[in-house]
């Protein structure tokens, strides 16, 4: 698992999904709209910068509140 507190740590979608309490696919389709940024491994895999995730959460959190 990565280090969520690190800003420059790689999140993989299930853990973003986690984050936002929605499905790995959800985070996937959110990815390939452009919402979110994905960083693609070596292998094709996706990976979330966790600094963009916490401000996509931080800026939720305020337009719920």
């Amino acid at each position: 698992m990565s280090d969520h507190t690190n800003p420059d740590a790689l999140l993989t979608p299930a853990e973003v999904a986690a984050l936002f309490r929605v499905n790995p696919k959800t985070v996937t389709r959110w990815a390939r709209a452009g919402k979110i940024t994905a960083i693609r491994t070596l292998g094709g895999h996706r990976r979330f910068r966790s600094s963009e995730i916490r401000r996509c959460l931080d800026l939720m959190e305020r337009e719920g509140a």
